[in-house]
């Protein structure tokens, strides 16, 4: 929003229909109580201003000043203006009426500071109202000196000259009811723009919750998805291969074809326990956590049994010291693995497969390969589980590497950071 409104570019919104209906009153009960005080005001013949005009001009001008009060908040700037023009004529006029039509003005120039939307604009105008009342005080007491008659003092018994008193308190008292005319309607803009800066950062904020809430939804999707292509597609998979070996051998060989039977049921059952798990947690309502990890680095060998089940020569080897691992990374690094062996079985067309543990000074690498075609991340069915893996290492701040080997076959690499052990000085001693 670009406006002249204030430095940050806010306009106060205009009134509403209530406000104005208010407005509407308010005017019409002050138009009345002016007509009324200006009948008394005749009847006593209190004409201080001077000779009255006719009693039809009289009342035009209190009219004229406390009429636009029923638009006053609809149209502050131009209903200020009207209404100090007119006060100010009616004072030359020497309409009598002048007590409600001060309380008019004080009400017009409030207004223009508190609902103006251009409230620079609104500052110059009120300053300016404000100057012109004050010299038109001035003036009008410098063409009036002259006429006070040499007794209006008579009484006086001050040590300030009485003259000089009654110009400084007019000038005074007519200061302070400007000032806090324009300090009203300062204060009252001010305090509706702080509401409204306290609205938008509360709908901000409920936007920051709405946004995390969200976030926290699809994160729990994507650990979902994870999980559930990392336990089906894995074991459908096994059991897929063990199937197909199974059916070529049934009849020429019953006892292996038993075998590879015996493997699709273990995988089935191991597929339904961890679906279990998962079912479990969800409706525990875990969120974001995942549990305890049922798998782990110390699961991958029964893990390459299975596929050595499934006709894959499997190697797997640990190197390094094995130090203790967080339960989500060591479950990170078995899903790596077990990710990798079933893109083996599914795409790959490979006789062996060698997965290698190391434990670095402040890394832990899992790498895997296989002597089979490579490029199979771009083979239909091949993209979820690459997006799975990333994920997975990303969690943990690691990096994972996957592509074809130049000598054929395909790896995939990941390394997690490992937290830094604080050495014991008593360990560092024996060492030394």
């Amino acid at each position: 929003m670009t406006t002249l409104g204030s430095p940050d570019g806010w306009r106060r919104p205009g009134p509403t229909v209530e406000q104005r209906r208010a407005d509407l009153f308010i005017a019409l009960a002050v138009t009345a109580v002016a007509l009324l005080n200006l009948t008394l005001t005749t009847s006593v013949g209190a004409f201080h201003l001077g000779p009255p005009p006719s009693w039809p001009e009289q009342v035009f001008w209190s009219l004229a000043i406390t009429v636009p009060l029923a638009v006053r908040r609809r149209f502050p700037l131009p209903v200020v203006l009207v209404v100090s023009a007119a006060f100010i004529v009616a004072q030359v006029r020497a309409a009598p009426e002048m007590q409600l039509s001060s309380g008019a003005l004080f009400c017009a120039i409030y207004t223009a500071g508190a609902w103006a939307g251009d409230h620079r604009r609104s500052r110059q105008v009120r300053a300016g109202i404000i100057a012109v009342m004050l010299g038109w005080l001035l003036l009008s007491i410098w063409l009036e000196i002259d006429s006070v008659p040499s007794d209006a003092f008579a009484d006086a018994a001050g040590p300030v000259p009485p003259l000089l008193a009654a110009i400084v308190n007019a000038v005074l008292v007519n200061a302070l009811v400007f000032g806090f005319a324009y300090f009203f309607g300062e204060t009252a803009w001010v305090s509706a723009r702080r509401e409204y800066q306290l609205e938008v950062q509360a709908e901000q904020l409920r936007r920051a919750r709405d946004e995390a809430g969200e976030r926290a939804v699809m994160g729990e999707r994507l650990r979902i998805a994870r999980e559930l292509h990392d336990v089906v597609a894995h074991h459908v998979s096994v059991m897929g291969v063990q199937a197909a070996a199974s059916r070529r051998v049934m009849d020429k060989d019953p006892a292996r074809a038993r075998t590879a039977l015996a493997a699709i049921e273990q995988s089935a059952r191991t597929a339904v326990d961890e679906l279990r798990r998962m079912l479990s947690l969800l409706r525990r309502g875990t969120g974001t956590d995942e549990g305890p990890a049922t798998v782990g680095v110390d699961r991958v060998e029964s893990l390459l049994a299975g596929a050595r089940d499934a006709g894959l020569t499997a190697r797997f080897g640990v190197f390094g010291v094995p130090v203790p691992l967080p339960d989500s990374l060591s479950q990170a690094a078995y899903r790596i693995v077990q990710e990798s062996v079933t893109n083996t079985l599914k795409h790959a067309g490979a006789t062996t497969i060698d997965v290698r543990i190391r434990y670095l000074a402040q890394e832990l690498e899992v790498e895997s390969t296989d002597d089979g075609r490579g490029g199979r991340v771009n083979q239909p069915g091949s993209g979820l589980g690459l997006i799975g893996m990333r994920e997975r290492v990303a969690a943990h701040d690691g990096t994972l590497e996957a592509g074809p080997r130049p000598q054929g076959g395909y790896r995939v690499r990941a390394r997690f950071p490992l937290a830094a052990e604080p050495v014991c000085p008593a360990t560092a001693e024996a060492v030394a």
